[in-house]
Order: C-alpha cells, then sequence, then structure tokens
C-alpha cells in the first residue's frame, strides 16, 4: 500500500534495535484518514471470506480493526491486556510477550464475544516475532473458532512472525513489508518489485 509506505518514510522513526516508530499516525496519534484507507484495503483483500468477527490486541490494533470492521460489516473484539473488575470470569487467555516494551502480558477475551460459529480476521499493527497473533490464535483455538486470515498494517519480514502464520496456514496479508533497517532507513520489499 503506496500510501502507508510514503507515509512511514516521511514520519516513521528507525530507532536501535530494529524498532520503527510509528507513533505519528498508527499508534499514539492515530491518522483517522489513513486508517480508513487501511480498512478499506483490508476490508478489499478479505470481503469474501464470510469474516464474522474481526480479532485485535489492545491497543495499537484497535483503529485499524475498527476500521476494517466498519466497511466489512462485523463486530470487532479486542484482546484486553489488564485486568478489569467486569471482565473477571469466563475468559479465554493466553499469555503474550511484547517485545517492544519487555514485558508478558496475559490477554483475554469474553467466552461470549467468540465461539466455534465465528470466521474470525486478526488485524493487527506491526507483525514481527508474532508473539500477539500466536496469543490471538491460541484464544481462537480455545474457542474453536476459525481463523479466516491475518492482516498485518506493518510487517518486518525479516523476523520469525511471518514463517508462524505461514506454518499455521493462515492467509496473511500485510500491507508494508519492511525487508531491513540498512542505513538507518527503512526498506520495503515493493522496492524490488518495483
Amino acid at each position: 500500500m503506496r500510501q502507508l509506505e510514503q507515509r512511514i518514510l516521511q514520519d516513521g522513526r528507525v530507532l536501535p534495535g530494529e524498532v520503527l516508530k510509528v507513533d505519528g499516525f498508527l499508534n499514539h496519534q492515530v491518522d483517522p484518514d489513513l486508517m480508513f484507507a487501511i480498512g478499506s484495503e483490508f476490508a478489499h483483500l478479505f470481503r469474501e471470506l464470510g469474516i464474522t468477527k474481526i480479532l485485535t490486541v489492545e491497543s495499537s490494533g484497535i483503529a485499524p480493526a475498527v476500521m476494517t470492521g466498519l466497511q466489512l460489516h462485523v463486530p470487532v473484539v479486542f484482546a484486553r491486556k489488564h485486568k478489569s473488575v467486569t471482565l473477571i470470569d469466563d475468559l479465554f487467555t493466553a499469555e503474550v510477550y511484547s517485545y517492544t516494551k519487555k514485558t508478558s502480558n496475559q490477554i483475554s477475551i469474553s467466552k461470549k464475544f467468540l465461539g466455534a460459529d465465528d470466521k474470525v480476521l486478526i488485524i493487527d499493527d506491526f507483525l514481527a516475532n508474532g508473539q500477539a497473533v500466536q496469543g490471538l490464535f491460541e484464544i481462537c483455538d480455545q474457542a474453536q473458532a476459525q481463523i479466516m486470515g491475518a492482516g498485518m498494517v506493518i510487517e518486518k519480514v525479516f523476523q520469525t512472525g511471518h514463517q508462524m502464520i505461514k506454518d499455521r496456514g493462515v492467509r496473511l496479508e500485510s500491507l508494508a513489508q519492511i525487508t531491513s533497517f540498512e542505513g538507518n532507513r527503512v526498506h520495503f520489499a515493493s522496492e524490488t518489485t518495483d
């Protein structure tokens, strides 16, 4: 998605440890027009799969997931990272490690929002090592929900998440695929195909 790649080049910052900071438009301050375009693209890519629910993890995946849900006309369910007095039992849970925050969280989804009749599309802001997606896979397995696809806004193709999703047999669509940060610059897979 050229619009997204241009925005990454314009406003993204490469940090030590192969971290890309995109907090100006994706995961702190959100650009709603860009999120709408991202949701449109995901809806286009997955429209024919009969999706009944979109899953993501709070909080950075919520904006692209909601925009996709809006255009597919399906509910969006986000896994909670923090315990709540209203979210205490009848939960599907999984443990997820965050590379950027260097912490583990137990993510949870209420059993009343996910079941065996659901066809799930997973949407998230980043795919690197795939820990968040793996946690959502575990929750879907517990619910016996069918995973139809995974849509990632930005993917670091040089890390292990891509292969983990492929090994699971799940269709993966990433809107911006980063091949390296060589020279402290973002390099996209599309550069080699243009």
